[in-house]
């Protein structure tokens, strides 16, 4: 029996290709980095020595199944959570799929296994906890707010003069504008993780973008001296979605805020025929073994405030368009945040 590895080296998931002796006779490229093993070391050699499982109950997975000698209607087996009972991944959990090939006469030709490390499900059932956590947690705080001062005033209406009221509302407009940014990013997170990101792009001012942001923070109680922009001449024509540019730089610069220190320094200026942002601080910096973890969901920084996703956002949304982020040390020592968007054609010259 010959069979094709290239056209099993281009799955992502670990293939085994087992004859009807139960020997190997094929293993992908992923099959070999699952069970940390080459190819040639586990060709010929009998399955049930290559991948000993057991099912949760310490079952022997191959005398409970008996794949070779059981069922002729048999031609699939779902997907199940098993366990390597010996050798170098003892312990580890794989998802294991299986398919019979059959003949006409419904004889076994061949026993197809596909491998998948269930490290990288826990990781992500994992994130998904931290995610409702998270949100959790950060819609609890203005909801208790907003539930508390609507009670207030419904009940007591009369015992407020108007100033009382006003601030009473101006501060559940704020909670409620709070639940509206958290509501935003856990969309913006789920777009970006299905890569359904949609740009509606146009010719963007990068200057206008930032000096809009700067403006936001201004209002909301940033002293203006706060912040240092700089625009370099000759920015090439850059098009991009106005909106979610925005958004970065907003991200960008509320991060300077929350986790620097001393003035906010924004740069535009030209870069490989494109345009970069920066945004540095003046606070204590992020450690070279930290700066992997910047950009991942959760990461608050060493004083752990706000949800975590801001950075993972301003990734997701900068590769959307073609463009990269990176985290360094700025001159002062605080952390410098620059981002590259490469310049553009207009969408239907693209």
């Amino acid at each position: 029996m010959v069979l094709d590895n290239g056209i099993y080296d281009d799955l992502p998931d670990g293939v085994l290709v087992v004859d009807p002796s139960g020997s190997v006779v094929l293993v992908n490229v992923a099959a070999e980095r699952i069970l940390m093993a080459r190819a040639d070391d586990l060709l010929g050699k009998d399955l049930v020595t290559v991948l000993p499982l057991v099912d949760e109950q310490e079952r022997d997975w191959w005398k409970s199944t008996d794949p070779f000698n059981g069922m002729q209607t048999r031609h699939r087996q779902p997907e199940r959570c098993l366990q390597v009972r010996s050798g170098p991944l003892h312990g580890r959990s794989l998802l294991v799929t299986a398919s019979f090939v059959r003949d006409e006469d419904h004889v076994l030709q061949r026993l197809v296994l596909v491998l998948r490390d269930n490290r990288a499900r826990e990781r992500t059932d994992r994130s998904r906890a931290d995610l409702v956590s998270t949100v959790a947690h950060e819609l609890r705080s203005p909801l208790t707010s907003v539930k508390g001062f609507t009670a207030t005033l419904l009940a007591k209406w009369d015992r407020f003069n108007d100033e009382q009221k006003k601030l009473m509302l101006e501060t559940v407009n704020a909670d409620a504008d709070r639940v509206t940014r958290l509501l935003t990013e856990l969309l913006d997170v789920s777009r970006i993780d299905a890569g359904r990101i949609e740009l509606r792009k146009q010719v963007i001012d990068l200057p206008k973008a930032v000096n809009k942001a700067v403006a936001g923070r201004v209002a909301g109680g940033e002293s203006e001296d706060k912040f240092q922009v700089t625009v370099a001449e000759g920015l090439p024509e850059i098009w991009a979605d106005p909106d979610k540019i925005d958004q970065v730089v907003a991200n960008l610069v509320e991060n300077a805020l929350r986790h620097g220190e001393g003035t906010v320094r924004i740069s535009v200026s030209p870069f490989e025929g494109g345009a970069e942002v920066c945004v540095e601080d003046e606070g204590e910096g992020i450690p070279p073994e930290t700066a992997a973890r910047v950009f991942t969901r959760f990461w608050r920084g060493n004083r752990g405030r706000g949800t975590g996703l801001g950075l993972y956002i301003v990734k997701g949304m900068v590769e959307a368009h073609g463009g990269s982020v990176s985290v360094g040390r700025a001159a002062s020592g605080g952390a410098s945040f620059r981002f590259v968007l490469p310049a553009g054609n207009p969408p239907h010259e693209l």
